[in-house]
């Protein structure tokens, strides 16, 4: 009884992975201007991988401080508190986008002159049609969303993890294929990224929502895995509610994307 521990705070043991981060991340950006500049993928490829073994390592250590119980409820509310600030920044990351769409498309530039003279979409751009392809997709993504709700309320509110498990995996395969409808349509694309504002602005916003839709992806899988470990219960499952939170706000910005870029923009 002389060590149990009787406040709600931990001491972390000593860590590399800030640093480890910190060079991988510096690799990958270095790589990433020489490949701009013509040197090949390589150096860039290095530190991408670099940071992928820094998210697996320390979320894992992040984890296993959850299972030997270093997690009480008040860190809980700062790891929370953590992500919603997180989502914060995400947030302002894609108004930049949003911004420089709207600013374009309610002052279009002529050619020749900063006069606000000119059209938007700019002449010679093919839009697509909002109520096809991407209407699917909204569908797709909202009833992704929708699963995984049913999976969090399975957990937190019947503590029955089948029905979690099949929320999850619902969810996850709506995720893939609203990916892969998503290359379809660039693949589809009757503009590029380069030559025109709009291709720029299209492509640089849906783009990086496709990297989150990915990136969200990935986020539930690991979830059902953990699920499967025998980890989450009704009242310790901060990683799967982070990663619901996230979803949803991917579900959230693809709307503004569907009803600004798609049709007020188109």
């Amino acid at each position: 009884m002389a060590h149990a521990k009787n406040h709600d705070y931990h001491i972390l043991n000593p860590s590399v992975w800030p640093f480890v981060a910190s060079v991988a991340a510096f690799v990958m950006l270095f790589g990433a201007v020489l490949w701009m500049h013509g040197s090949g993928p390589w150096i860039f490829l290095a530190g991408f991988v670099g940071v992928l073994y820094v998210m697996f390592g320390w979320w894992s250590d992040v984890i296993a401080e959850s299972r030997v119980g270093d997690h009480t409820p008040v860190v809980q509310i700062g790891l929370k508190y953590g992500f919603i600030l997180f989502i914060m920044s995400e947030v302002m990351f894609f108004f930049a986008w949003f911004w420089s769409f709207f600013k374009h498309a309610m002052y279009p530039m002529g050619p020749n002159s900063p006069a606000v003279d000119g059209v938007w979409p700019p002449a010679g751009i093919e839009t697509f049609d909002p109520w096809h392809l991407p209407l699917i997709n909204t569908m797709i993504l909202l009833c992704s969303g929708c699963a995984a709700t049913w999976a969090h309320h399975a957990l937190v509110h019947e503590n029955n993890r089948q029905d979690m498990k099949w929320g999850l995996i619902i969810a996850i395969v709506l995720g893939v294929i609203f990916s892969i409808f998503q290359a379809y349509e660039y693949s589809h694309a009757a503009f590029g990224f380069s030559g025109n504002i709009y291709g720029a602005n299209f492509f640089m916003a849906t783009g990086f929502h496709g990297a989150h839709v990915i990136i969200g992806t990935i986020f539930l899988f690991v979830c059902l895995l953990r699920l499967m470990k025998g980890d989450f219960t009704p009242t310790k499952h901060i990683g799967f509610e982070a990663a619901a939170w996230y979803w949803h706000f991917v579900d959230v910005v693809w709307l503004f994307l569907f009803c600004a870029v798609y049709v007020w923009g188109g």
